[in-house]
């Protein structure tokens, strides 16, 4: 796509022809996220291997993290800076974003390589998911600059308008994972090492596709060694966006690790382990939204360096109409068909009833999150990097990883809490405290994107 369509092109089509791309590359992305809890909840120590997975999950976040700092953090400079005809300064962009990710994803390593133990037991660990918790890790960390190339440099791919070419770097990750997952768990009878290594194989060969890719004729931008070295400036406008996205996923780490240890203390094992299928399945609904949002920010910020305000405008209100309606049907299926959902990753009947219950719970404010990652998502493409990180604060470290702590001794004892919980308490500890850990995530769900959307429609409204 050439990028003065962004400018030109009905809105409604465009929108679809940039988003379904990004939809369906983060459905495979959901797939590659999937495959490996789905085989390893098939193990004998399924549950057992689940939660050592869960534990490994605020690792893997934080890694994540740092992708969105310096690859999401820049990826709409660099639109913007096309949309204003500068495309010198988002080729320099897109270089310092590479250059940043290489040099973090070696830090990483060596510091998930040396500490794994301590950073596993404080993310909810305990004597019976240790050792399989580090042996995932373990493999999982020599493949972090892998991890970090790929994300991190797929959005400069994105925000260039070529999303279907963006879909196949996912795509070509996820189907090579799905077939040596099989291949590396139970033929080679690798167990949960092999997933960690069936998945950077797979991280590899996607990177070296993007690498490829952006030293090639298609991509309108290109990696150029004469950016190589750090212009402060830029750098520091990459971050200043990127802390956003940043935030969002590191206290997404902090989150699963709150939320992994208030389980572990009110529900043991298989509270952990359920954690890691709740994660799994909130990202059917969270990935395919951001793919709406991934679709809409080249349009919003190529326009908005253009100053073309009302086609910024046109362009939010549709991914917002989408995003709500997406949203609230998939959080109705899946309350619906909870048990159904559940079933695919764990075949012990235990943790089939305690994870369906608590799903229903969790996803009771789920609807609403369409409304939140659009503004929020918004807030990013128009360059808004202070307001986009306050409300990125706000759902997480200001309401619910405080309310995971305070609820269960503000109304873990009530009859509300323990007739909610009834049906699962000979499962668990404390089937009132387990009850009122998971509310927290729907009350915070529901204030979060209230505050999100009346802050950004008094933004919307000062455009012009």
């Amino acid at each position: 796509m050439q990028t003065e369509q962004l400018a030109t092109k009905n809105i409604r089509k465009l929108l679809l022809e940039l988003a379904i791309p990004s939809i369906i590359a983060q459905l495979v992305n959901v797939a590659y996220n999937m495959v490996d809890r789905i085989y390893i909840g098939q193990l004998a120590n399924g549950t057992k291997a689940m939660a050592a997975l869960s534990v490994t999950l605020p690792i893997i976040t934080f890694i994540t993290a740092f992708t969105q700092l310096f690859g999401i953090g820049g990826a709409p400079i660099a639109a913007i800076r096309l949309g204003e005809g500068n495309k010198e300064e988002a080729e320099r962009t897109m270089m310092n974003s590479f250059v940043m990710l290489v040099v973090c994803g070696l830090i990483l390593t060596a510091i998930i390589l040396f500490f794994q133990k301590p950073l596993l037991y404080m993310f909810g660990a305990n004597k019976e998911t240790i050792d399989l918790g580090s042996s995932y890790i373990t493999i999982y960390a020599l493949g972090t600059i892998f991890v970090m190339i790929t994300l991190g440099m797929n959005a400069y791919i994105n925000t260039q308008g070529n999303a279907k070419m963006g879909m196949m770097t996912v795509l070509i990750g996820a189907v090579l994972n799905i077939i040596l997952d099989p291949i590396f768990i139970f033929k080679l009878h690798m167990g949960v090492a092999g997933a960690a290594l069936a998945t950077i194989i797979s991280q590899a060969v996607s990177c070296i596709w993007v690498i490829i890719f952006l030293l090639g004729q298609k991509s309108i931008l290109h990696l150029r060694k004469k950016y190589i070295h750090l212009k402060y400036k830029t750098a520091f406008a990459i971050i200043a966006l990127g802390i956003s996205p940043f935030t969002m996923n590191a206290t997404e780490s902090l989150l699963q690790m709150a939320f992994n240890n208030s389980l572990k203390l009110y529900s043991g094992t298989i509270g952990v382990a359920a954690m890691a299928i709740l994660v799994s399945l909130w990202q059917f609904i969270m990935l395919p939204l951001q793919g709406l949002c991934q679709g809409a920010q080249p349009i919003m910020s190529y326009n908005y360096g253009a100053k073309n305000y009302q086609r910024v405008k046109d362009t939010f209100k549709l991914c917002l109409a989408l995003c709500v309606g997406f949203g609230f049907i998939a959080q109705i299926i899946m309350i619906l068909f909870a048990n159904t959902f559940v079933a695919i990753f764990s075949k012990a009947p235990s943790t089939i009833r305690f994870t369906s219950w608590a799903l229903r719970i969790y996803l009771i404010g789920a609807g609403l999150f369409g409304a939140q990652i659009t503004c929020q998502q918004s807030f990013m493409a128009l360059n808004q990097p202070k307001i986009s990180l306050l409300m990125a604060l706000t759902r997480k470290i200001i309401l619910l990883i405080p309310l995971i702590y305070i609820l269960p001794y503000l109304i873990g004892t009530t009859p509300f809490a323990l007739s909610m919980s009834h049906s699962i308490a000979s499962f668990v500890y404390d089937g009132g405290r387990t009850f009122s850990v998971l509310l927290a995530e729907p009350i915070s769900d529901i204030l979060a994107a209230t505050i999100t959307t009346t802050m950004f429609m008094r933004f919307y409204k000062k455009m012009d």
